[in-house]
């Protein structure tokens, strides 16, 4: 009985919950499991962004050939020393300033596997809510990158908005989710506060594609309204949607009443 509580329970939740016990210990396999998921999450970390075979596919998105770019951190080692050092931007001449309403960053960030799995199908969905509003720029992908690289490479691409797309830091239950985070009129030393963040970007499991973009396009959208980014910024696109299904049930309601 008690078995069949936890087992529905578990369709509701990626959480290991009611693993039960052998002894004072857990079962074999529930440890045997946990060690792999320990094992996912580091080599998602650690794992190098195989950039070439990125690019291609970046490229096949249709917003042009994307350039490659660094942060100072050296090596990946460093990288998780030294947060400061990928924040900051070792070259970017080869950044073109497109003075475009949008620019796209692609950083590898924690979690290099979420942005293999998941970057160039991200973006797509980007591109198809964006691209008949507003102008985009060429995307960058940036390795050994935190989110605030994003503000450098922004500047040098003279965007108005900038989407960074980085990916999140693993846990034992998901290693390939992605973030974005939005920032209206980049420029370097921006605070956390002064941007947005969609999180949990994974499909099955996760946020879809279709979804974050909708997400973004109603932040990039209010971003421009308001004149800034943040937290005096909030998501509406979730209230609209509540309020278009509220007014076609009433509608259906009233014609009823007809």
């Amino acid at each position: 009985m008690a078995q069949e509580f936890w087992r529905e329970l578990r369709r509701s939740t990626q959480a290991r919950i009611g693993l039960g016990r052998t002894g004072d210990a857990l079962p074999t396999t529930d440890v045997l499991a946990l060690r792999a998921a320990h094992a996912v999450a580091r080599d998602a970390v650690h794992v190098p962004l195989a950039t070439d075979e990125f690019a291609a596919r970046i490229a096949s998105v249709g917003l042009g050939d994307p350039v490659t770019v660094r942060s100072r951190a050296g090596d990946r080692a460093e990288y998780l020393r030294r947060p400061d050092l990928g924040r900051l931007p070792a070259d970017l001449s080869a950044v073109e300033n497109t003075g475009a309403d949008i620019g796209f960053v692609l950083a590898d960030g924690l979690s290099s596997r979420a942005l293999t799995d998941h970057g160039a199908g991200l973006l797509t969905a980007l591109a198809e809510e964006l691209s008949d509003r507003y102008t985009l720029a060429t995307p960058v992908i940036a390795t050994q990158a935190r989110v605030a690289l994003g503000d450098h490479i922004a500047e040098a691409m003279g965007v108005r908005t900038v989407l960074v797309i980085i990916g999140e830091r693993p846990g034992l239950s998901v290693a390939d989710s992605l973030g974005v985070y939005l920032t209206h009129l980049p420029r370097p030393g921006r605070a956390d506060a002064e941007r947005n963040c969609i999180s949990n970007i994974h499909p099955p499991d996760g946020l879809t594609y279709a979804d974050a973009a909708r997400v973004v396009a109603t932040l990039v959208a209010g971003a421009r309204a308001l004149g800034r980014s943040g937290v005096d910024l909030k998501d509406t696109s979730r209230a609209d949607s509540l309020g278009a299904d509220i007014s076609t049930t009433a509608a259906a309601l009233e014609n009823q009443d007809h």
